[in-house]
């Protein structure tokens, strides 16, 4: 039996890229040893066991066969006689290819390290075609680590193109789209993540919705102030320079996707075109993103541009601003919406050094109704719904005092 470092720590090992996990190949051995060695099996489709002082996970080497169309048409094989590089041919990249023995060699029998130097995308074989996901895989590492140059190679490119061509996108689960997605946001450049699915002609079956807009940016007959392809990714930008969060990155990406990309939309309200659904909505419920991560995109989407001209609120319209956002109820909810608030803001304004003074006036309000306590409203004797108005007034009247008090 023989065991080898794998995949992304030997990649990012080499690149001397920050990475905190690490993927194991067995060699050798078959479910029983590993299970009597003390690894405990947890593989449905193949065999894969966690080293429980660890909690690392060893794979046994494998290949595997194409049978359908789509990521769950592939069976795998297991076998003490599959060697190394069959394992690592089964792979989607060269630079993904790679393993590292006992003693620190690298065994790389598809160049991989060439390209780590070279900085390039490059596909193992052709079976790259028989996994749509590895399309969305590639975008992602090009988000990762678009920043090192790297690029994908043109082979590759005239590979996931054909695959586009001949439909293979189509059969990607909703699933699988947001898992890779998801990732990208949490990439260094996850803008890039769009751009390379633009680029290869990918966007329409992975992500119709940008899709839409940059072919409705392109073909406007009147050229628009702003173009909201462009100015989506410009604020995912802005944004990912803030926070690494996934949620509040995905907020910003898809803030621009209700905008009329024929209007200059700038800092003032807008309306979604008569009978269109959200395409927010539409996004989040295709792809099943997480209720959390799509309640907090729908507020901003709803609620920045109010955010941008909240001075100008009245206290009962700021106290509702506050209410509809999730000030009252999620500190953290609250400070998510005004990152992505400020980053709009700066973008508006072609600006990163002007401060977001909204924010400044947004927090001060709500501590100023955090300050109206309840406990003595219950101890002058009301009840019911007389509570909830007297602390509404007192709410409004606190905010009244805040608003004639508040200096920029």
């Amino acid at each position: 039996m023989q065991i080898f470092r794998v995949g992304g720590a030997v990649r990012d090992k080499l690149l001397n890229y920050p990475y905190h996990e690490n993927d194991w190949v067995v060699v050798g051995s078959s479910p029983e040893e590993m299970v009597g060695l003390g690894f405990t099996p947890i593989g449905n489709d193949f065999p894969v066991f966690i080293k429980p002082e660890t909690g690392e996970e060893y794979a046994l080497a494998r290949t595997e066969r194409n049978i359908e169309k789509g990521y769950a048409g592939f069976t795998f094989f297991t076998d003490p006689a599959i060697g190394l590089e069959e394992d690592l041919k089964r792979r989607d990249l060269t630079i993904n290819a790679m393993a590292e023995d006992n003693d620190g060699n690298i065994i790389d029998p598809f160049n991989g390290q060439r390209d780590v130097e070279s900085r390039t995308l490059r596909h193992v074989s052709d079976a790259f075609n028989e996994d749509p996901v590895r399309v969305l895989r590639i975008a992602r590492f090009a988000a990762r680590y678009a920043h090192m140059g790297f690029t994908i190679a043109p082979e590759t490119s005239s590979l996931i193109i054909e695959m586009v061509r001949e439909g293979d996108l189509k059969h990607l689960v909703a699933e699988r789209i947001w898992k890779e997605m998801s990732r990208a946001l949490s990439e260094k450049s996850p803008h890039v993540f769009i751009r390379t699915l633009q680029s290869l002609g990918a966007l329409q079956d992975t992500l119709p919705e940008f899709y839409r807009l940059f072919n409705e940016t392109k073909a406007s007959t009147h050229p628009p102030k702003k173009n909201s392809y462009e100015e989506s990714l410009k604020l995912l930008k802005a944004t990912s320079r803030l926070t690494e969060k996934i949620s509040v990155r995905f907020s910003a990406l898809v803030y621009n996707l209700g905008k009329d990309p024929c209007k200059d939309n700038g800092l003032e309200s807008y309306e979604l075109r008569s009978g269109q659904f959200s395409p927010i909505e539409t996004l989040c419920n295709r792809l099943k993103v997480p209720k959390n991560v799509k309640n907090l995109a729908m507020t901003v989407s709803e609620f920045c541009l109010q955010s941008h001209n909240c001075l100008e609120l009245k206290p009962i319209a700021l106290l509702q601003l506050l209410k509809s956002i999730g000030a009252l109820k999620s500190s953290e909810k609250f400070s998510d919406f005004l990152t992505v608030c400020s980053a709009d803001y700066s973008c508006n304004h072609s600006r990163t050094d002007r401060s977001y003074s909204s924010s400044t006036y947004l927090r001060g309000a709500l501590e100023s109704v955090l300050k109206v306590s309840v406990k003595d409203l219950v101890a002058s004797g009301q009840a019911g719904a007389a509570i909830g108005l007297s602390l509404e007034k007192r709410q409004i009247d606190a905010l009244n005092h805040f608003k004639h008090n508040f200096t920029k």
